[in-house]
């Protein structure tokens, strides 16, 4: 039986995975929504370590998938080099993600960083960066939208620029970057660039809410796969 630990993005909370977790369930895998919690001074370090705790409490329940969506990228990717033996398949949902040393401010375009920098200065006490709209993650329905703009949070400015620290450990673990068209962000080349496996899946930045149905096929078609690997 798969185990798919599923860690949110920035500025979302375990509720992302509301519309998965029931399809994932319903076809005998487990699943795990550790909260990467939204304390302004935690940083992607700390986030890490929760997503280790999370492993930590479902070692030996089978094969184990970790899902890292957007930032969540950078944090599944520190927190299985941990903990290599516990993770048998990494997934990056439109994840940002690259070698060690790797931050959201060195991947992402300058344009990217200076905007969040602004609104966590103007907006944020100079700590925390406010969520964008729901539009900004690709959510364009009424009702998809209003439930999102009602749950989102602010997220830290430091989870932002704090860097990965990587043994190469991680580099072990085989992994698939699925990366939603059409693009934003090239996430098809962070996961290529890493020996990753990448799958294009039509939809937003936010397809767990748009399409549940289609994201939660594609896990389910790599905890087969990763269950006859093991």
């Amino acid at each position: 039986m798969t185990t798919f630990v599923l860690v949110h993005g920035a500025w979302h909370g375990p509720w992302a995975w509301d519309r998965v977790v029931p399809l994932l369930r319903a076809a005998g895998a487990r699943t795990v929504t550790p909260d990467l919690g939204a304390v302004p001074d935690l940083g992607l370090h700390d986030h890490a370590r929760t997503v280790v705790a999370a492993l930590d409490g479902v070692r030996g329940e089978g094969g184990l998938v970790l899902v890292g969506h957007s930032y969540a990228g950078l944090v599944v990717r520190e927190a299985a080099d941990a903990r290599p033996d516990a993770v048998g398949h990494i997934v990056l949902v439109d994840g940002w993600a690259g070698p060690d040393g790797a931050s959201m401010f060195t991947l992402a375009p300058a344009s990217f960083a200076d905007a969040v920098r602004t609104a966590a200065e103007t907006a944020g006490d100079g700590r925390r960066v406010p969520a964008p709209p729901p539009a900004a993650f690709g959510v364009a329905d009424p009702d998809d939208a209003a439930w999102l703009a009602a749950r989102t949070r602010a997220q830290s400015l430091r989870s932002f620029t704090e860097r990965t620290r990587l043994t190469g450990a991680v580099e072990r673990i085989p992994g698939t970057a699925v990366h939603c068209r059409p693009q934003v962000y090239p996430f098809d080349r962070f996961g290529a660039a890493l020996g990753y496996r990448t799958r294009a899946l039509d939809g937003p930045h936010d397809v767990m809410l748009t399409d549940p149905e289609a994201l939660a096929r594609v896990l389910l078609g790599i905890g087969v796969i990763q269950e006859g690997e093991a």
